[in-house]
């Protein structure tokens, strides 16, 4: 993807001598899109923050191939952070944002903008980042038509990157 490409120059820019650490709870979507083109850097240390217990955090993932892709990049971090349970599950994702966005330089948001649809969702994470002044590499990414590249969100803004507090 593009945007998360142009996202992480800039990043290695800013931070130029510094080894790339990347905090991801490995979620579906936007959360493993970032993380090809991060961990193909040199240096690249992948932290995997699961906001459940490991088998728990699986039955999240639909297909085999989701669970699959999963357990090999839980088996590539170099470490992972598995966090104190929660009463719900929503409790626990947002936790995991909580907890990337204290332990972070920067964040990448690969997002389309648009308000959450419950607690720990990129939303909810964008808005912590916020709160902290965490600075914010922002891809902007919307829904397409399916089996096509035409955006139905986002229109010419899509795959743009914008920057906060850098």
């Amino acid at each position: 993807m593009a945007g998360v490409e142009q996202a992480l120059q800039r990043i290695e820019a800013t931070l130029a001598g510094r080894p790339l650490r990347i905090l991801s709870a490995l979620a579906e979507g936007a959360d493993r899109l970032a993380l090809g083109p991060a961990l193909e850097r040199t240096d690249s240390k992948l932290v995997a923050v699961l906001p459940l217990e490991k088998y728990d955090y699986l039955t999240d993932f639909e297909t085999s191939d989701s669970k699959d892709e999963f357990l090999r990049l839980l088996g590539g971090a170099g470490e992972i952070v598995e966090l104190p349970a929660q009463a719900e599950r929503e409790e626990a994702y947002a936790a995991a944002g909580d907890y990337i966005c204290e332990h972070a330089d920067v964040l990448v948001a690969v997002w389309d903008g648009q308000r959450g649809q419950g607690q720990g969702g990129t939303a909810t994470v964008v808005a912590k980042a916020r709160e902290l002044g965490l600075p914010i590499a922002w891809v902007h990414v919307g829904n397409r038509k399916p089996g096509t590249l035409e955006p139905t969100s986002l229109g010419n803004e899509q795959g743009s990157v914008s920057y906060e507090n850098f």
